[in-house]
């Protein structure tokens, strides 16, 4: 397994600059999702091909060119189930983690929908015009812009506790799009939603000695967590789902919330919880000066 994981960040916080909100793709973005389900859901495929090597993805997903009513988008389609190259995978997953996304108001998984291609049932994920992936950032030491940074680093402590509630344990720099923005975007859960001891009684991302993988959240999405339950869970991901990955995902839920009071002691209610109210406010005046 590859587990390059995004190393610890230490960064100051300046007042001024653009701070990204709990969603990282856009309002507008987030207005279109139902359309882009659509028409993933309707669009005939006019091309398709496998461009990535192994070492990019080794799930051997199809990206396919769509088409609807004069509008052409590209896609990923991938099949994966069961036991591949030692792992555990399924498509399955990737819509349950899209409608998870969706429920926990997260925003920053791309629409995806079950589709089928070559007469087999698949899941297939609208493409995102990125900037680069975040292996590139890494391998080419590309800095992060001073006036991204702190939303950069908030994207990567939601970006955790979202794969410690999923347990995800294969997120690597593959999986992490930036945008132009430098919006963080978060693809491929084909291995996720596990169901052994290990992952109901462990968390990925757990703070050791002085160390804190996770070190703010939006306060909202601390709520939303704290929100769910089992029917809320199976009325959003459906059938894609197993009963004891939703048991499962609650039990995490539990953990996460445990580790959630503990930070709060340790840093302060008000500086580890962030309102999403107060960032629309500086926002809102960072857009007027310009």
């Amino acid at each position: 397994m590859k587990k390059a994981l995004i190393p610890f960040v230490f960064v100051t916080f300046f007042w001024g600059f653009p701070l990204q909100l709990l969603a990282q793709f856009t309002a507008e973005e987030l207005a279109e999702r139902e359309k882009w389900e659509k028409f993933l859901e309707d669009a005939k495929i006019t091309e398709f091909s496998q461009p990535l090597s192994e070492r990019e993805a080794r799930t051997e997903p199809w990206r396919l060119r769509l088409e609807k009513d004069g509008v052409t988008r590209y896609a990923w389609w991938k099949n994966v189930e069961g036991r591949v190259k030692g792992f555990l995978e399924g498509w399955k997953w990737e819509i349950a983690a899209y409608r998870l996304d969706k429920l926990l108001g997260l925003n920053m998984v791309p629409p995806c929908i079950e589709k089928r291609f070559q007469e087999e049932r698949g899941s297939c994920s609208l493409e995102i015009d990125i900037k680069m992936m975040y292996r590139e950032l890494m391998e080419q030491n590309i800095e992060i812009p001073p006036q991204y940074a702190h939303s950069t680093l908030r994207a990567v402590f939601l970006m955790r506790t979202w794969d410690n509630l999923i347990a995800n344990e294969d997120r690597n720099w593959g999986d992490i799009l930036i945008t132009e923005d430098w919006r963080v975007i978060l693809i491929d859960h084909s291995r996720t939603f596990r169901t052994s001891k290990k992952s109901k009684t462990r968390l990925i991302y757990e703070g050791k000695g002085e160390k804190e993988p996770i070190m703010e959240l939006p306060r909202i999405f601390v709520e939303n967590l704290k929100g769910l339950t089992f029917e809320t869970i199976r009325d959003a991901v459906g059938d894609y789902l197993k009963d004891k990955e939703i048991e499962a995902v609650l039990i995490r839920r539990d953990l996460m919330l445990k580790e959630i009071e503990r930070l709060i002691e340790k840093f302060g209610e008000d500086k580890f919880l962030y309102s999403q109210e107060i960032y629309l406010n500086i926002l809102d005046g960072v857009r007027a000066r310009h």
